[in-house]
């Protein structure tokens, strides 16, 4: 059975097969019935927007049913071997949107069918499954672009660099001392950092962190340092004149729209894929 937990868990050759079945849906494939009669039970926090509706629509559209709980459903003091005991007999895929990996991680382990994790504190491989494929869509070939990921250590850095490793392409890392993720090659100059980079990524930032940032804001003049056909890719939500700059957000740079639209179909083929494979 193949879950969704980590991209680390993927090879390239995979992540490529998802694209494929993502170009296969969007074209109107014999995937549309593929979740007919079938259950999808899906745990989210109040606050998902962009991930939740996508996901739901995507089962909609795939024929499914979603049936939708708080993700704190799985905080009780029930065991979650015995949580999933019981849905065994109901689901037909899980997916999970919570803080603690180990949460979805055990999940899995007693799980009988394909769990996925749609966002935790150390990784967002749906969110990144999409953004490689929006940049697959507009770029000769982006995992030999130059990447450089402009934020704190976190959950959406944390999974660049997975992907990074994964894929094989260049990642490097902008922030203020004492928040680099290990590993990567650190620029504390963000007009340093962008020459000879061709995808600029951004997380938000927490409120009590923006104050040491203030100096790394992605703008547009930054952004014309660089390479020609630089695109900037901020993480949602993203908030303007904090991490990045209202005028950058305007300007020709911007993906962010366009990129998030592909969620729907992404989303669609992880469900699709690990099916495929159970």
């Amino acid at each position: 059975m193949k879950n969704l937990i980590r991209l680390a868990d993927y090879t390239a050759k995979e992540i490529f097969e998802i694209f494929q079945i993502a170009d296969e849906i969007k074209q109107g494939s014999h995937y549309r019935d593929i979740l007919k009669g079938k259950s999808v039970i899906l745990f989210f926090p109040s606050s998902s927007i962009r991930t939740r509706v996508t996901f739901e629509k995507g089962i909609n559209l795939l024929g499914g049913q979603a049936i939708l709980f708080s993700s704190d459903a799985l905080d009780k003091k029930e065991d979650l071997r015995d949580v999933c005991g019981y849905l065994n007999n109901w689901a037909d895929m899980i997916v999970i949107r919570h803080k603690d990996i180990r949460v979805v991680e055990k999940v899995a382990e007693f799980s009988q069918v394909p769990v996925i994790n749609a966002m935790t504190d150390i990784n967002h491989p749906c969110e990144i499954l999409t953004d490689m494929y929006a940049l697959s869509k507009i770029r000769k070939d982006f995992v030999k672009d130059k990447y450089l990921f402009c934020g704190p250590k976190g959950n959406i850095g944390l999974a660049w660099k997975e992907a990074s490793e994964v894929m094989g392409f260049e990642l490097s890392q902008c922030c203020v001392k004492g928040y680099e993720i290990e590993g990567l090659p650190v620029c504390y100059d963000v007009m340093e950092a962008v020459r000879g980079r061709d995808i600029i990524c951004t997380d938000s930032l927490p409120k009590e962190i923006l104050k040491d940032f203030k100096g790394l804001q992605i703008t547009k003049a930054v952004m014309n340092l660089a390479n020609k056909g630089a695109v900037l890719n901020p993480c949602p939500p993203f908030y303007r004149g904090e991490e990045v700059s209202a005028e950058v957000i305007e300007s020709e740079y911007f993906v962010g729209y366009e990129f998030k639209k592909h969620l729907l179909e992404v989303q669609q083929a992880v469900m699709v894929y690990c099916l495929n494979q159970s």
